[in-house]
């Protein structure tokens, strides 16, 4: 296994750990938030699981030649869209100042390039292929 691969397994399994965690301080400990933040916050929970998840199942497909290499792009994106989408809406939803969601849409750009990369992946020539 390469070291992108472990590094990129490494943080898909804090990114799911953080969400876990993320669940458990949104159903107990947002009792001071309105019904908006709520929402957004379990919003955020529920991407960083699916893209968590998202990260892992990239690396397994794998990450050599080409292809792989635009995977791997993609699982970076994921992570980067994880924190810019997922955490200025947490930040936000524990009362942050406002102004922290506007790095919201940049961690959605992130996710969707993302998926994008992972989906045109397979067309790239494989070196090896």
């Amino acid at each position: 296994m390469s070291a992108q691969s472990k590094w990129l397994l490494s943080a898909a399994g804090l990114s799911l750990l953080g969400a876990t965690i993320a669940g458990a301080v949104g159903s107990h400990a947002l009792a001071f938030a309105d019904a908006q933040a709520e929402r957004s916050f379990e919003t955020a929970v529920q991407f960083q699981f699916f893209h968590g998840l998202g990260v892992i199942a990239i690396t397994l497909v794998g990450l050599t030649g080409r292809g792989g290499s635009v995977r791997a792009a993609a699982a970076w994106l994921m992570l980067a869209g994880t924190l810019l989408f997922c955490g200025s809406i947490y930040a936000r939803s524990l009362g942050a100042p406002p102004g922290i969601v506007a790095v919201a849409p940049y961690g959605g750009v992130a996710f969707m390039v993302a998926w994008l990369a992972f989906a045109v992946s397979p067309w790239f020539a494989e070196r090896n292929a």
